[in-house]
């Protein structure tokens, strides 16, 4: 059954394909365009390793930036997109543990785009950037 969020996933996946971000790439899974597998190279210091989407979620991996704290670090989270996408942003935690004051302690990512400042003109590749940032 197609969806207007799955709709709006495929467009993002044709997005990333097609003009995606410096240092950003993703894409789903073979069978199910709610899961996706990503990739961020050179984000900002909060962002490290991996960024997964999973039935409306997605698993994505961020290294972490030279002359950081967080240089050469890995660390997992996950962002859930519900069928409400893109009108409601998409979940956004650390599986890895990780110490940064814009990370909660139960993984819980504090980033104004995931919260009051939500639009849904957001799609994935803006989303990674803010985060890479």
């Amino acid at each position: 059954m197609s969806t207007s969020a799955r709709r709006r996933l495929m467009r993002d996946f044709k997005r990333m394909q097609t003009d995606p971000p410096a240092g950003v790439s993703a894409s789903p899974i073979a069978d199910n365009v709610m899961t996706w597998y990503s990739s961020c190279a050179q984000p900002y210091c909060y962002c490290m390793a991996g960024i997964v989407l999973i039935l409306m979620s997605r698993n994505a991996v961020i290294i972490g930036p030279a002359d950081t704290p967080f240089e050469d670090g890995t660390f997992r989270l996950v962002m859930h997109f519900e069928e409400q996408y893109p009108n409601k942003p998409p979940g956004v935690k650390f599986v890895s543990q990780m110490f940064h004051p814009n990370v909660y302690g139960t993984g819980e990512l504090c980033l104004d785009i995931l919260q009051n400042r939500w639009s849904p003109t957001y799609d994935v590749a803006a989303i990674l950037t803010s985060i890479q940032r």
